[in-house]
Formats: structure tokens, sequence, C-alpha cells
């Protein structure tokens, strides 16, 4: 299956949910888009999880569009919804891993998918014919290690790790220098996201940031925030607090197949300014995948 079909067939819940709301608010009045219309389209939005703030700029866009364009339809509004949308997270999404190595870290709460994300994402880039090595930072969980370490199994990868307690800074520091002994494309480290402790985590993400400033000073680099589409808003305030403390430069969003709210990528997007990078829409190795703004779209509102 390829990757649109992926996430067309992850995105089905959302775009079930749009539909049938847009459908049925367009043939209360007969084709035409009322005031009436626009305040229902504009709650359907709000309880995708978009946001009010963002749902309401959505629907200014629609009504300057349909004012212009004489949008009579629901398909008419599911395309001009699906144009404004894909305008609105564009920009950011790239993801450049050019030199070598150059390193992602993954920073998240437990229980959102955060060492599943790695394991996919070094599968993931593997497949692309990248030599990926993992660092199993995250030591204050014994479990993660483990995972992680069965994440790297059926990935087909390398992984440094230490003892659980050891100093996280310490699992990157081995983690690139193993890298670049083996002359690996891409590492891929593992860290803890204790959110309760916002200093210690400070503190912690800082040391590591410090040891790759030194190690690898001219490295593209990445600092991937994990988020659950489940949780809704609750995503949209983890996201948030993560922004204050660590410098996050995208999002990997995951379970987008379990929601019919996948309007939340919208409100991180538009509201935090923060580019979703990745998506994961299964259960497979293989249902991690780069985010795009059009696909993503056509998979929310239905295809053009």
């Amino acid at each position: 299956m390829g990757l649109f079909n992926r996430l067309f067939g992850g995105m089905k819940k959302t775009r079930d949910t749009m539909e049938g709301a847009i459908e049925a608010a367009m043939e209360e009045v007969d084709g035409e888009l009322t005031e009436e219309v626009f305040e229902q389209l504009e709650e359907i939005l709000i309880m995708s999880d978009t946001g009010m703030r963002t749902a309401n700029e959505i629907i200014e866009s629609l009504r300057e569009r349909a004012k212009k364009q004489k949008i009579k339809s629901a398909g008419g509004v599911k395309s001009a919804l699906r144009d404004i949308v894909a305008e609105l997270l564009s920009g950011g999404e790239e993801v450049d891993m050019i030199t070598m190595p150059a390193i992602i870290l993954v920073i998240g709460v437990n229980g959102v998918g955060k060492t599943t994300s790695i394991g996919k994402l070094a599968a993931m880039y593997k497949e692309q014919g990248k030599k990926v090595l993992l660092g199993a930072a995250d030591t204050f969980r014994a479990a993660a290690i483990e995972q992680l370490e069965i994440w790297a199994g059926r990935a087909g990868v390398d992984l440094v790790k230490h003892r659980e307690g050891a100093d996280p800074a310490a699992v990157v520091f081995d983690t690139i220098q193993a890298g670049k002994a083996r002359d690996v494309d891409l590492i891929i480290c593992d860290t803890a996201g204790r959110l309760h402790n916002k200093k210690n985590l400070m503190e912690e993400l800082g040391k590591i940031y410090r040891v790759i400033d030194r190690e690898l000073p001219y490295s593209d680099r990445e600092v991937l925030l994990v988020l659950d589409a489940t949780t809704g808003q609750n995503a949209v305030n983890q996201a948030r607090e993560f922004k204050e403390i660590a410098e996050v430069t995208g999002i990997i969003l995951t379970k987008l197949d379990g929601t019919a709210k996948g309007g939340v990528v919208l409100n991180i997007r538009h509201e935090l300014q923060i580019p979703v990078k990745f998506i994961g829409v299964g259960e497979g190795i293989a249902d991690m995948q780069p985010f795009g703004a059009k696909g993503f779209a056509d998979a929310m509102f239905g295809e053009g």
C-alpha cells in the first residue's frame, strides 16, 4: 500500500466526520452558504480539535472564497476547505538529513508512542538506504531501553545503551562516537520526557545539546516531539509546554488512524507555529510517513 493510501485510510474517521457534517449543513439550506452554515462549519472544525482561533481563520478565508467563486455546493465547500487547509499547513515540514552523521533527538511523555515512533523512523530511513544508529538515552525508565532494543531489532539497526539510571548525555556522547566510528548516516536518540519536573528535564536536555554542539557542531539536527493525536487538546497543551523548555523543531503525530479529530494538526501548526514533520497512521513498522500538507488536506476532506 502506498504512502497516500495509508494516510487516506488512516484519516477515515476524521474524513467521514467532516464530509458527513458538511453535507448535512448544506442540505439544510438547499445549497446556499448562509451565516448559519458558516457557524456550523466553524463548529465542525472546533469539534475536530482544530482550535477556536484557527477554525475562525479558516472560516473567514472560506467566506472570501465563497463570495469570489460563488460556491453553492457541499463539494465546493470541501474543495475550498481542502485548499485553505493545505495552504495553512504548508512550510517547514521538510526534514534535511544531509550531513554525515545527522542527528534526531526524540522527546515526548510516556504513552504517546515515542519508542515505537523511533523504531518506525529507523525502519523508514533504513529503507531509504541510510545507515541508522539508535541511542537509548531515556534511561530513567527501564522499559524504554528494552522496548527500544526490540524496535532496533525489528528495524534491523544497531543500538547504543547504558544501564538504567545512567546519564542520558553520556549515552548520547557514546552514540555519537559510535556513529562516527561506524560511518552512520543518521543517529536517532530517545530522550526522557518528564514534564512533571521541568527543571530537571531542561537541565538534562541542556547537557545533551552541549554534547551535540561539541561533538557534531555542523550536523543537521532535529528535535522532534511525539504527540498522540487521540488526546486532542491535551496534545496541544503538551506541545505548548515542551516548546517552553526544548528547542522543538517539529512534531511526530501518532495514532491519527484512531481519531476523528485530525484537526489537532491544524491547531498545533497554526497556533503554536511548530511544523508537523511525520505522522503515524497505523500499527505496522511501515506506517510512519513524512507529513505533506496537500496529502493531509486531501485525506481530511476527500481528494480533489
